[in-house]
């Protein structure tokens, strides 16, 4: 893969620039200063664009939200991000409970503290295994390398083609109404902003499958694939 003519760098979060839910440390934030001086920086999230530059401690970069949802940019004037995009989708709660509840049945996941799904004000829906209210520790030992989810991965995603459906956290799927994925929003952030899929590379860890960085993976985009969000310094060497 060669780099001279690139002019975004697209990141991922969790798992790429910080451990999953928790802020910028220092020494990732050095290197992004680093990239950015040669190019112009773009997360592309599964979060709110204000979560999401809250976790990155408000660093000076522009973001999409949402899988696509949403779009921000930073006024470098005013030092603030400016949603200038957020859309939402309507979500028939009844249905998404009822095949949710079906899937339950199927692979014994009838027991769950809390609410069976949470929906979410854009219109996508998280479908949590283990209930709304579980405890953090059940949550974080539930599936952490994704062997209890993935296989039963097609299932949900045959039940749910009206969303894409991703593998989420460590006990959850995620699930974004169609169109959205990370895919989408960086073609679409290309179309809007004139720029070519082959001025970019994507840097991210979830492109197994049903990762939300695997539509991006398996499309024309360069991919960097990264493991540790603390190789992110190895990763920018290479692109400088």
């Amino acid at each position: 893969m060669k780099f001279e003519n690139k002019k975004i760098v697209a990141l991922d979060l969790d798992g790429t620039i910080t451990q999953h839910r928790t802020e910028l440390g220092e020494e990732n934030k050095a290197v992004l200063e680093r990239l950015s001086e040669k190019y112009r920086l773009l997360i592309v999230g599964a979060g709110l664009c204000m979560r999401i530059w809250k976790q990155l401690k408000y660093f000076p970069i522009d973001i999409i939200g949402c899988y696509g949802m949403q779009y921000a940019k930073y006024d470098s004037e005013r030092q603030t991000l400016d949603v200038l995009r957020s859309e939402k989708a309507e979500c028939d709660r009844e249905s998404v409970l009822r095949r949710v509840q079906i899937l339950r049945e199927r692979f014994g996941y009838t027991e769950y503290a809390g609410e069976s799904v949470d929906f979410h004000e854009s219109g996508a829906v998280t479908i949590a295994l283990l209930g709304t209210k579980a405890k953090i520790e059940d949550k974080l030992a539930f599936d952490p390398d994704r062997k209890k989810r993935r296989p039963i991965y097609g299932d949900v995603v045959a039940m749910f083609p009206d969303y894409n459906v991703f593998v989420g956290g460590s006990s959850s799927f995620d699930m974004a109404p169609q169109p959205f994925d990370k895919y989408y929003a960086l073609d679409r952030f290309c179309r809007e902003e004139g720029f070519a899929h082959g001025d970019v590379v994507y840097i991210g860890d979830d492109y197994g499958l049903g990762g939300n960085d695997e539509a991006v993976y398996k499309s024309d985009f360069d991919f960097i694939t990264t493991d540790d969000y603390r190789d992110l310094g190895k990763v920018a060497d290479m692109l400088l």
